[in-house]
């Protein structure tokens, strides 16, 4: 059959549409984007303003208009923090239903690392043992701990690429105090949940998903996603500790113009990239893969699962 996955994230809202059926590997048919930044575009009291819920109406409206040209028999609608943590997060949920006719499910951010885990799991398969993983969206940090399919354990930190830009990096480029303490921030963040992951010992295989991480590759001399997605594609501690500062001193306009970071995403890299960074001193990684799955295709494959066992 031919799902759609509707991902509502802070940064865009995306479209996947793949064939899947039970015990087969869901094959990509086509992809529908829209920037919308919902992380930065809430207004001073955490709420997303009028213009960002119509702005947000007309693009579920769009994605719905693609579906069914694509022919999308099930659509799978989520949305993730930027939704989940704004004030008027009801508000926004009853008026995409009452104009849209789209249900949104919001994923806790547990949620969001467990799909995930899930998707990374299948790319790798057991042989990977066990798995650490990290994803960096515009609105939060996943990390997730595991041997099977269901992570031993998994959280969610609000680290988002975006978040972090719009409340701690104002400048362009940023300044060093600026950046300093975000280091500071992240850092501290990240550190309180660090014991409840080394309890369970060294991880065999650590991953990375997300387009912050897959840009951050990139820079640093990974494979180019027209390559395809078998390409083995990682990314080096001593590479990123190297890029970190470049990025702080370029501005938005000169990071866009770097290998693989897309206008779009060029202002929140240097977040992105400090979190990276971050994670990887903290939990000892000298060295992760970038997997071409993360929380869309989670949500997929728990679909089918349920529809197998049905």
């Amino acid at each position: 059959m031919r799902l759609g996955v509707l991902d509502v994230g802070s940064n865009t809202v995306h479209l996947l549409v793949v064939d899947a059926h039970p015990g087969a590997r869901p094959l990509p048919a086509h992809s529908h984007k829209a920037e919308l930044r919902l992380a930065q575009l809430l207004d001073g009291n955490g709420a997303i303003g009028p213009d960002g819920v119509e702005k947000l109406v007309g693009v579920v409206h769009e994605a719905l208009q693609a579906a069914e040209d694509k022919g999308v028999e099930d659509l799978l609608p989520f949305a993730t923090s930027a939704v989940r943590e704004a004030t008027n997060a009801d508000d926004v949920l009853a008026r995409v239903k009452a104009e849209t006719g789209v249900e949104l499910q919001v994923l806790t951010g547990a949620e969001e690392a467990r799909l995930t885990f899930l998707a990374v799991r299948r790319w790798f398969g057991w042989s990977a043992g066990k798995l650490l993983v990290l994803d960096i969206g515009g609105g939060s940090l996943e990390v997730a701990y595991g041997i099977d399919e269901e992570p031993d354990t998994a959280v969610s930190l609000p680290l988002g690429a975006g978040r972090l830009t719009a409340g701690w990096l104002p400048g362009d480029p940023p300044t060093s105090d600026d950046i300093r303490a975000l280091r500071r921030h992240v850092r501290a963040e990240i550190a309180r949940t660090v014991g409840e992951f080394s309890r369970f010992g060294a991880p065999d295989h650590v991953v990375a998903t997300s387009k912050t991480f897959k840009q951050l590759a990139r820079i640093a001399g990974a494979a180019r996603s027209a390559d395809g997605l078998y390409v083995q594609r990682e990314l080096k501690r001593g590479s990123l500790e190297t890029w970190v500062p470049r990025l702080a001193a370029m501005s938005t306009a000169q990071r866009s113009a770097l290998p693989g970071v897309s206008e779009g995403r060029s202002g929140q890299l240097v977040a992105g990239a400090l979190v990276a960074e971050a994670a990887m001193d903290l939990f000892e990684v000298e060295n992760l893969e970038v997997c071409p799955w993360a929380l869309r295709e989670g949500v997929i494959l728990r679909r089918l699962d349920h529809m197998g066992s049905a």
